[in-house]
């Protein structure tokens, strides 16, 4: 989440094309883009599948038509898949949430390790990239013995990522935080969901004093500050079966941050996508099992060892829960001023008030946490 993304020398150059798509009428300028990127096509003949992505991906079953979207699509020619160009024009507004910079370099990061699929170009309001071969995965899917460790270790392989020159990174989430908190709506114009704002949500002040109590107790935790991806739901990992392994995709959110805020956001995700359930919240034996299998990971990609100690798993399970909270209390705020600006037709004032109740839910159970002396 930081500004400090310094991108490697050996990382390819990526063009910026003066190409503005239209996200309502996108074919005459995605064949701009087509005709730069793959002048060996014919016009005539590409052929272009349309996606929409919520900002926070996939975070709803339905597709959408308007508001805070990206619009996603895929450009390639004949019946294989395999060549496809992948157009994301982004969306309305998103400039509220998401660096676009900041994004375009971590995604360079990533490629320069191999952790992200090729980026073709950057044009006016979008970029466009590699398609991945793969299937999304589901809730269930990540639970499982067969993919978690390989979640584990690619996450690991992103954490491990060495900052440039020795240059030591520090995290913006709490400056992040802070002006997602200033962008929180005040009231709404529609009576019906003002009411629920004043009813269901806490309040301002309610709100500010959880954030400095968050940063104040988080930031005293000692986890490290690593390249994390900040926004690893189910939908956000796809599984090459052939190849044996996982890679993340979509960076919006991408950047420095803390360790025990990428996984702790991970492990809320377990509670699914569409009707969220944090009854599926890891329990303690599974979490134990999934930082292990994590911290042998970052030990070897560090050049470590993979020793393991009990007192570092636990070290790690203690962070990882404490920061959990600060994940909900982040995408809280995100859904409030969702709802203040999206024309999606869906509740992003339940939404919020879901994550913050988990929130306090939450709270007493992980303070109660203690770091092993």
């Amino acid at each position: 989440m930081a500004n400090y993304i310094h991108v490697p020398e050996s990382a390819p150059l990526v063009p910026k094309l003066d190409v503005t798509v239209d996200e309502h009428d996108f074919r005459a300028g995605a064949l701009k883009l087509i005709k730069t990127l793959r002048p060996q096509w014919k016009p005539s003949e590409v052929k272009m599948k349309r996606y929409l992505l919520s900002l926070h991906l996939f975070l709803f079953s339905q597709f959408f038509t308007d508001g805070i979207t990206n619009k996603l699509i895929g450009c390639y020619v004949g019946s294989s898949m395999k060549e496809v160009v992948l157009v994301r024009v982004y969306g309305h507004k998103t400039e509220l949430f998401v660096d676009r910079e900041n994004e375009v370099k971590s995604f360079r990061v990533l490629q320069a390790h191999r952790c992200a699929p090729r980026l073709y170009c950057t044009f006016n309001n979008g970029l466009c990239y590699e398609f991945l071969q793969g299937v999304v995965l589901e809730p269930e899917h990540i639970r499982s013995p067969a993919f978690f460790r390989h979640i584990a270790r690619q996450m690991a392989k992103y954490h491990a990522i060495h900052a440039h020159n020795g240059w030591v990174p520090q995290s913006d989430l709490w400056m992040k935080m802070s002006k997602f908190f200033s962008l929180v709506p005040s009231h709404f114009n529609d009576p019906e969901k003002d009411k629920r704002l004043y009813s269901e949500v806490p309040s301002t002040t309610c709100l500010r004093e959880e954030m400095i109590w968050l940063q104040k107790n988080l930031s005293k935790l000692g986890s490290p500050v690593v390249l994390c991806h900040n926004d690893l739901l189910c939908k956000n990992i796809i599984c090459n079966k052939q190849e044996g392994n996982v890679k993340f995709i979509d960076y919006e959110y991408a950047g420095y941050n803390y360790q025990a805020f990428d996984i702790g956001n991970h492990f809320n995700e377990f509670a699914g996508l569409n009707e969220v359930d944090y009854s599926q919240y890891p329990g303690r034996e599974f979490q134990l099992q999934w930082l292990r299998a994590y911290l042998k990971a970052y030990k070897e990609y560090k050049s470590l060892g993979t020793d393991v100690s009990d007192t570092e798993v636990e070290v790690l399970y203690v962070q990882v829960n404490r920061f959990a909270l600060a994940s909900h209390f982040f995408w809280g705020l995100w859904a409030l001023i969702q709802a203040q600006y999206s024309t999606i037709d869906f509740d992003f004032l339940g939404y919020a008030v879901l994550r913050f109740s988990q929130y306090f839910k939450m709270k007493p159970e992980v303070t109660s946490l203690h770091l092993p002396e």
